[in-house]
């Protein structure tokens, strides 16, 4: 039997596209509000943005370095109950935001290992944890780190795996021998073009990954 490991799409910028990708199976929905990205959502979007999404998927705002009042005032209009912090927020500030009521998702960035004296300090104050491919700039930059070092990694906290993860990966994930492995977060490469997904796409990818 496979392991039920659940998906968060992220970078969706249009309503009409929102509505098709819910209908694949998908059980998150990432909106970015990082101005920096090719898919910020804008400073003021559209509120059909959100309403097209249904009561199944969950709402994920993803923020970079934002004023913490800034992200409960966004996460109030938009509907997100939970908040992904992409960039260098430290434990108060994930703290801070928790506090308000909303669940956090807290973004690490992955080269060549993980420094797990720096990831525990994150335990008591966030609701999972995901790891990225580290970069220049904060996420997208469509590569993978070696995943191998997830397996017998020991953490708390459930986890999203997220970097250029693509339509002919699932093979290497059904790999991962890790139990707090509770989703993936795709993007760039399952993409017409920035912002836009390809729902054959992902209605494939979520089959293979989701067939008991």
């Amino acid at each position: 039997m496979k392991r039920m490991i659940k998906i968060k799409v992220c970078g969706l910028t249009s309503p009409e596209n929102i509505r098709e990708i819910s209908e694949t199976g998908i059980d998150f929905a990432g909106f970015i509000f990082y101005p920096e990205s090719k898919r910020f959502v804008g400073h003021k979007p559209d509120v059909s943005l959100f309403n097209n999404v249904p009561e199944s998927v969950t709402r994920v705002g993803v923020f970079v370095n934002e004023i913490p009042a800034r992200i409960m005032d966004i996460s109030i209009i938009s509907g997100l109950p939970i908040v992904q912090l992409h960039g260098d927020e430290d434990p108060d500030y994930c703290k801070a935001i928790r506090s308000s009521g909303l669940k956090v998702i807290k973004a690490f960035r992955i080269a060549s290992e993980i420094n797990m004296e720096y990831l525990n300090i994150f335990n008591d104050v966030c609701d999972y944890f995901l790891f990225d491919t580290a970069s220049e700039s904060y996420g997208g930059s469509g590569r993978k780190f070696d995943w191998r070092i997830l397996n017998g990694l020991r953490i708390e906290k459930p986890f999203f795996l997220g970097g250029g993860i693509g339509p002919e990966d699932t093979e290497e994930l059904e790999k991962i021998e890790n139990p707090m492995f509770f989703a993936v977060d795709i993007n760039s490469r399952f993409e017409i073009k920035p912002g836009i997904k390809d729902a054959e796409k992902i209605k494939d990818f979520i089959k293979k990954l989701k067939i008991e």
